[in-house]
């Protein structure tokens, strides 16, 4: 009995391991050759950042993936093809020859290959072959790309069928009895508050997107099985530019009041608006870079400690290392479903703050 007890607990632990390492985020990890010591910090690097693929897994040697195209304007113009083409080659030996030009990829930049490769052989025509500096222009849909228009699909399809599940007397039925406490609460909770009664419904619909827009990428991040999976929000460029959006409307909506109190600030000694007045022209740029890191450091850091956990494993060699592996990964992943969510809100809500602040109107006294 005891027995079957232990090889029943082995078991589970083994399939919720199958389960971790079968997630795109950590299957794709490249297996040490020969002897070679595991390392931990190139598998990581190469999960949380961009490719021109969706690896699955690989089987008896072969790696199995999704292509996506690869779109590249190079000094003959225009150039199109598969990422299939690579051979998911990301060491710059496979050599993908189009329009008279030459490729190759390296540590998923795409480069021209050199005309006459080094060490290149009748047998082995990409033998030794080295990228050149010079890169083309790189308009790929690459895995963040095509998981950011899958989410803009997503969006379209949860709130067009959401509108539609009204009755005639406006009580909300299937999805809407989701998505219709969600929008409540943002504009109640976020929209209000934090820009005021005037002037909120001119960035409710900017505030319910970038929440929504942001929680669907987290979440599409998470899912173990989910072909499509990628780590967008954990890509700084992609917070970059929610940023700078959210930095535009700021300044461009801000009125005199504001602008008053960032340079010359009322109600205080010369010297000291002097003094505060660089500080508070740094401040509106501060802002917009806080909101970039925050969100990309919480997502990103989420991924790295899941996977670092995980290759504990490999590092022991032992399938003993699954079991406190394995517990502490499922606690971090439950923990991570919260702060995708948290990450949306406060991201949001930094933004309706720095908008309402922008639009305030301040009263002084003489």
């Amino acid at each position: 009995m005891k027995t079957t007890n232990f090889n029943l607990i082995r078991s589970l632990i083994l399939g919720v391991f199958f389960i971790l390492v079968a997630n795109p985020a950590i299957a794709a990890s490249p297996e040490p050759e020969g002897d070679s010591e595991f390392n931990v910090t190139d598998m990581i690097m190469h999960h949380i950042k961009d490719a021109h693929d969706f690896h699955i897994m690989d089987w008896d040697g072969h790696a199995i993936s999704i292509p996506l195209p690869v779109i590249l304007w190079t000094n003959n113009g225009l150039v199109t093809f598969m990422s299939s083409e690579f051979q998911h080659d990301d060491t710059g030996t496979v050599v993908v020859e189009k329009n008279g030009q030459r490729f190759v990829k390296y540590h998923e930049e795409i480069y021209y290959a050199s005309e006459a490769p080094h060490g290149a052989t009748a047998e082995k025509p990409s033998e030794g072959v080295h990228h050149e500096a010079e890169k083309p222009l790189d308009f790929s849909i690459t895995k963040l790309v095509f998981s950011m228009f899958l989410s803009m699909v997503l969006l379209l399809l949860i709130f067009g069928l959401s509108a539609r599940k009204y009755d005639a007397n406006g009580v909300p039925k299937g999805i809407a009895k989701f998505t219709e406490p969600l929008v409540v609460f943002i504009r109640d909770e976020v929209a209000i508050p934090n820009i005021g009664e005037k002037n909120y419904k001119r960035f409710l619909p900017f505030l319910l997107t970038l929440f929504f827009f942001i929680w669907i990428n987290n979440v599409m991040g998470l899912i173990p099985f989910f072909p499509f999976s990628a780590n967008l929000s954990g890509n700084i460029a992609f917070t970059l530019v929610l940023a700078i959006i959210t930095f535009v409307i700021t300044t461009f909506v801000a009125n005199k009041d504001y602008w008053k109190h960032i340079f010359w600030m009322p109600g205080l000694p010369v010297p000291m608006k002097i003094f505060l007045a660089p500080i508070e022209f740094m401040g509106i740029f501060i802002k917009p870079i806080s909101l970039m890191i925050r969100l990309f450091a919480n997502i990103t850091a989420g991924h790295i400690i899941v996977l670092s956990l995980i290759s504990l494993i490999f590092i022991a060699q032992s399938e003993w290392a699954a079991i406190p592996a394995v517990v502490f990964s499922v606690f971090i992943s439950i923990i991570e479903v919260l702060v995708v969510a948290i990450q949306a809100y406060i991201f949001t809500l930094l933004s309706a703050l720095y908008i309402g602040s922008a639009m305030e109107e301040h009263e002084h006294e003489h």
